[in-house]
């Protein structure tokens, strides 16, 4: 992967009839789209998160992006090609400024006192970052200096990343800071950033500006303890608070009074435990809690809640104040997040969470926890995980903005998550994985969400049996009933590095074992997104129910399936979808559509399979784009998809043509960490099944829906000269019942994978009817278990 590329974009005009549909059936929702200034004519017009009536958190701020605002910098993109300097900015675009005196200057649209701004430097040849700074004018007058850094930015090479500029990989370009003006600037008022030396930074490219009217100090309440008139700490930030916050927290425990942190910057360099106890502080950009601990690492500011199995905190709030932490590297066992532990019956209101691990990953079993009206931004992983038996709790109306993992997510691990919801959530830019996602979880509700520009890896909304720990048998897995209604989804899914192909912005994955519950997504819209719309993958999914749903916008396809399912669509249309054929199923009658009334655009009988991926197309509102770079748009959009779809699905599944075991359910006696079953039928000869290591046999069974007349099957392990020859030795057994015993298909021998023939093995059949095809691995020279990337069958 190359470093994003300097070189300059022309910029282009944009018809003023160029829109989406915005409206949903049923649905009160509608997308403003951003525009340019009528004297400038830059950037592509493009879908704001921000502007969904009724979706999403309701913000204190009134946001403008870069590249409608007046400059004599340089535009980039739109592009969502990963690794590149555009693909992760909101809405793709953003503008460098390279000279001394370039400047992005904004217009405020109300009055304001303060402003966030979102913002990218180079890296420096250490991978430690630079540290520059950008003069703030107003109204053409110089009023400060605003520091910038690349300190918390810039990872590279695979997961979970590392800070060498040496290795492949580079992405997480991104940073924010926030500065104060001293006063109220009215309406009207022109601020600027502008380069006034590019000694320490040989460019700044600008993405947007958030401006805000900051209420004043809240002061301290009556009968509360002062963690510095009372306990001495310093608010300057120069000593370490850490042990002076801790007594005073301690004391409003003991004895039943609120804690108040002042306004200043709070040095504290390890946890703050909260347990029965309010701590608030002045407000977020008044109180700010700091700090790492200069020689132990792994200790860092956080206010957590004591550890479950510790007996866990409860009746806790926490509001009015910042955490902002000095994390510039993703290391999964330590616990720099900015809020952990346990906490029952427990409240985390306005609060900002700014460079830190993870904003909040909270560890069950607990109970009853809400955050709310709270940013969580620039994080290394997660920005909340709901994780291993968190029940009845709740994230809602909280803004979050480029993690380094999934935006808001439950992950059910060994104990089942019940009954917790996301609401009324704007989370935008997630640089891995999902913006909002559960991993298992019984009666989850996720609603009147906005999701937009998913980076990779993931998609918008993902709903899945993944992840260890996340099955039926621990009562972990998917089960009951999941809400998902009233969201909107801009410019999500992008393309996963792994699989190389695209990621849907809606999708759901069986990999542990199939989704078995009712799952209904309603009264939503699905725009612009970068690859298809709705996605099934690496298992089963059955219960789906698509309602009032508006697909605006498709990279590639309206739907996606590479796994078996059930799902009924009503009212259901789709627009602006990218290739002709708007279903992409090599699944064939294992996914069956029943169809209400009211949808149009997205079916086709048959669908295409073709076993290659398009590159997508990005509609940008109906504008095509596509995955090179940028150029002037074509003045007419393509063909829409036919609108009439037939009455009925097709009652006679088309004949055996392919492999006919990618995406069926799979089984196995074991796989090690993350390499399950599900990968040997996913069609990614890259992804891989490893059996449990030295724990001779291991099977893999898939079930081919009914019986075949198998021929031959494939054996793939991915084509990498990383991957050594080795001899697998194995049977092929075969039961049209699933009982034992099963009929021997082919005896035991020894297979060898070599790079030189693309790691593939062809085993022959005889063609015994066969629906549950089994391999049985009794050794491996190559490593201690079964592996396999593919597993193929064909009946010619």
């Amino acid at each position: 992967m190359t470093l994003p590329p300097g070189r300059r974009l022309l910029r282009r005009g944009i018809s003023a009839s160029v829109s989406l549909a915005l409206a949903v059936a049923g649905t009160a929702a509608a997308v403003v789209m951003s525009t340019a200034p009528a004297a400038q004519a830059a950037a592509v017009p493009a879908p704001s998160p921000l502007n969904v009536p009724g979706r999403g958190a309701t913000v204190p701020f009134k946001e403008q992006e870069a590249e409608y605002a007046a400059t004599n910098g340089t535009l980039i993109g739109p592009n969502r090609l990963y690794g590149t300097l555009p693909s992760e900015a909101s809405g793709r675009q953003a503008v460098t400024l390279d000279a001394v005196g370039e400047y992005v200057e904004f217009t405020l649209t109300a009055p304001a006192n303060a402003m966030s701004f979102r913002y990218s430097l180079p890296d420096n040849s250490a991978g430690t970052g630079r540290d520059a700074a950008i003069d703030l004018r107003v109204n053409g007058n110089s009023l400060k200096s605003v520091p910038v850094t690349s300190k918390y930015s810039w990872y590279y090479g695979g997961y979970p990343f590392n800070n060498n500029p040496g290795d492949t990989n580079p992405h997480h370009f991104y940073d924010e800071t926030r500065t104060m003006f001293g006063s109220t600037l009215p309406a009207g008022t022109k601020i600027r950033l502008q380069v006034s030396s590019t000694a320490s930074s040989p460019t700044f490219t600008i993405d947007l500006a958030d401006f805000e009217q900051v209420g004043a100090a809240i002061g301290k309440p009556a009968g509360a303890l002062d963690v510095v008139s009372d306990f001495g700490a310093d608010p300057s930030g120069a000593a370490d608070a850490t042990a002076k916050i801790q007594a005073a927290v301690d004391a409003g425990r003991t004895q039943g009074k609120q804690v108040y942190i002042p306004e200043g910057t709070f040095q504290v360099r390890d946890h703050i435990v909260v347990d029965q106890v309010t701590l608030a502080g002045a407000g977020p950009w008044y109180s700010v809690l700091t700090g790492r601990d200069p020689s132990n690492r792994s200790k860092a500011v956080g206010v957590y809640g004591k550890y479950a199995n510790a007996g866990g905190s409860k009746n806790v709030t926490l509001k009015n104040f910042a955490i902002m932490g000095d994390i510039r590297e993703r290391e999964d066992n330590d616990q720099v997040n900015a809020i952990g532990g346990a906490m029952s019956d427990s409240t985390v209101d306005n609060v900002w969470m700014q460079h830190t691990k993870v904003g909040a990953w909270m560890d069950g079993p607990m109970n009853n926890f809400t955050i709310k009206n709270s940013r969580i931004l620039d994080q290394t992983a997660d920005g909340v995980n709901f994780h291993m038996g968190v029940t009845n709790s709740t994230v809602t109306n909280t803004f979050v903005r480029n993690t380094g993992d999934d935006g808001l997510a439950m992950w059910a691990e060994a104990v089942p998550n019940v009954n917790n919801k996301f609401t009324f959530n704007t989370v935008i830019l997630p640089i891995l994985a999902n913006n909002i996602v559960t991993y298992g979880g019984k009666d989850i509700t996720i609603s009147d969400n906005v999701m937009s520009d998913t980076i990779s890896n993931g998609g918008g909304l993902h709903i899945a049996n993944r992840y260890p720990g996340v099955n039926s048998g621990q009562g972990t897995a998917v089960s009951g009933t999941t809400t998902a209604a009233r969201n909107t989804l801009i410019r999500t899914g992008n393309n996963d590095f792994n699989w190389q192909f695209g990621v849907g912005a809606v999708w759901f994955s069986g990999l542990n074992e199939p989704i078995n519950a009712t799952i209904n997504i309603s009264d939503s819209e699905i725009l612009d997104s970068s690859y298809a719309a709705i996605h099934l993958i690496e298992g089963a999914t059955n219960g789906l129910h698509f309602n009032n749903i508006k697909i605006d916008g498709a990279g590639t396809y309206a739907l996606q399936i590479q796994a078996p399912g059930t799902a009924s669509f009503t009212n259901v249309t789709a627009t602006h979808i990218a290739q002709s054929n708007p279903i992409h199923n090599c699944i064939g009658s294992g996914f069956q559509i029943t169809q209400g009334a009211g949808n149009s655009g997205w079916y086709a009988n048959p669908p295409v399979c073709t076993g290659t991926w398009p590159t997508p197309v990005w509609t940008n509102g109906g504008v095509p784009g596509g995955g090179n770079p940028p150029t002037d748009p074509p003045t007419t959009p393509p063909t829409t998809p036919p609108t009439t779809p037939p009455t009925t699905p097709p009652t006679t599944p088309p004949a055996d043509t392919g492999n006919i075991a990618q995406g069926r359910p799979i089984t196995e006696t074991g796989h090690a960490d993350v390499y399950g079953a599900g990968n040997a039928v996913d069609g990614n000869a890259n992804s891989y099944w490893e059996s449990t290591n030295n724990a001779w046999p291991q099977s893999l069974t898939v079930d081919l829906g009914s019986a075949k007349a198998v021929k031959r099957v494939v054996l793939k392990l991915p084509p990498s000269s990383a991957w050594a020859t080795r001899t697998q030795t194995l049977s092929v057994l075969g039961s049209t019942t699933n009982t034992l015993p099963y009929t021997t298909l082919k005896a035991s021998a020894g297979y060898t994978f070599n790079p030189s023939s693309n790691n593939t093995v062809t085993v022959n059949l005889d063609g015994t009817s066969t629906r549950y095809l089994r391999l049985t691995f009794t050794g491996n020279t190559g490593w201690p278990a079964g592996q396999l990337s593919e597993l193929e069958a064909y009946t010619s």
